[in-house]
């Protein structure tokens, strides 16, 4: 890495004309004590910023660059649309074709409304949970997060199991006494819940695989006891798979844990790194929602042609299972030799994966909730940060978020990243 003389110019301006310099608060860096580089172009596996350094990217844009950047067929398909016009406002026959590819690879969709980000797909799937089942209170997993919505905007009180209040100014609280925070991995606390509120559980959202306070699998048994307890309330099970979706494997993890799920929120990768969301259920809740039925949804970007087109080029393209395969076995081997070089040089630490996702924690471990995983070093993890963006590797500017991989990483990518983490200066 040379300099960032350009990149530190760059976030001055921005802090003039944009609140605290960025347009997403995780993108300040103020997590890993460091100002934010600026990119100027992408390619394959790769970040290239202002300054002209070159990074080996593990955020891919928070996920959905699982092709890698500017995939030159999923870039053809975005042009030839774009030459047709990039907003309609009415329907078009694309919106309907990336629906039904979702439809045919999740089989507990059968109906899908697209939006434009996941938050919207977390939104409408909670005013449609609410819709059906007449009732207001929603059960959420702390550490799991589900886009800036109102009533999702909330933090734990004192005891283990709390409504929530507002972790946001700005949030009402009448917005969040609704929503009932419980510990990830923990069915005890969540039949408990439904016990205490019986008949007045509209849905239990939860991320399947946790990626919001760093990669957290689900214990063996815990998704399949929430869908037993959400059938036995009539209460919406909703899987928020804005990360997961088409990240594990081509479609739903709902496949690979035996559970169905009422609603699928999902974002990010459906797009091709363009934004968009969905939520999909089957045709009997999906119904309800406007023009069909009385929940109202609407958006007036929903469906935009360039991010749907954009979305069919890459579901195609991930479509053959070796994609995958691949994804995992270089993910493994990556994880593997990062473990290796961390326990070499006597760091505390470990590492949570699954499929393409990971997180390392500087914590013994193991990580299995929010709890446990509020015990990282986040000092180390800045420290580990700075070295390995020195060395050119880049990592999410957070200890509690997820690194991925794409197609595009290749072996050599992979060998500098674990001599980065041997050798770099912490």
């Amino acid at each position: 890495m040379t300099t960032l003389r350009k990149c530190r110019k760059l976030f001055e301006d921005a802090t003039k004309v944009i609140p605290g310099g960025v347009n997403s608060p995780v993108r300040a860096f103020k997590a890993v004590g460091s100002n934010p580089i600026f990119i100027d172009k992408a390619k394959g596996a790769y970040l290239y910023d202002a300054d002209g350094n070159k990074y080996i990217d593990y955020c891919l844009s928070w996920g959905p660059m699982i092709l890698g950047h500017a995939r030159s067929e999923v870039l053809a398909q975005v042009k030839k649309v774009m030459a047709k016009g990039t907003s309609f406002g009415v329907p078009t026959e694309l919106e309907t074709h990336l629906a039904r590819m979702i439809v045919q690879a999740i089989g507990s969709v059968e109906k899908v409304r697209l939006v434009s980000s996941g938050t919207e797909a977390v939104m409408t799937a909670i005013r449609l949970a609410r819709g059906c089942t007449g009732r207001d209170k929603i059960i959420k997993f702390i550490g799991c997060y589900h886009g800036h919505v109102d009533h999702m905007l909330v933090q734990a009180g004192s005891g283990a199991m709390t409504l929530g209040s507002p972790s946001s100014p700005g949030v009402p609280k009448d917005f969040t006494k609704h929503t009932i925070l419980l510990p990830y991995n923990n069915t005890e606390m969540l039949e408990k819940a439904l016990n205490k509120y019986r008949g007045q559980i509209a849905a239990v959202i939860v991320e399947p695989i946790a990626g919001n306070m760093g990669v957290v699998p689900p214990r063996k048994g815990f998704l399949k006891t929430i869908r037993k307890l959400c059938t036995k309330n009539s209460s919406i099970l909703i899987f928020d798979e804005v990360i997961t979706g088409f990240r594990i494997k081509y479609g739903s993890v709902q496949d690979i844990f035996g559970v169905k799920a009422d609603l699928t929120c999902l974002g990010k990768i459906i797009g091709g790194g363009f934004p968009i969301g969905a939520c999909g259920g089957k045709a009997k809740l999906m119904d309800k929602l406007a023009p069909t039925g009385q929940v109202y949804q609407a958006g007036t970007l929903s469906g935009n042609p360039v991010c749907v087109a954009a979305g069919i080029a890459t579901l195609k393209l991930l479509k053959p299972k070796t994609i995958y395969s691949g994804l995992e076995r270089a993910t493994e081997k990556l994880c593997i030799g990062i473990q290796e070089a961390l326990a070499g040089r006597g760091i505390e630490h470990t590492i949570n994966r699954i499929g393409s996702m990971f997180t390392v924690f500087f914590n013994p471990g193991p990580v299995t909730d929010y709890v446990s995983a509020v015990k990282s070093d986040t000092k180390m993890y800045a420290k580990f940060h700075a070295a390995m963006l020195r060395d050119g590797v880049y990592l999410p500017p957070s200890q509690f978020e997820a690194c991925f991989v794409s197609a595009e990483h290749k072996q050599k990518d992979i060998d500098r990243t674990i001599v980065a983490a041997r050798k770099g200066k912490l």
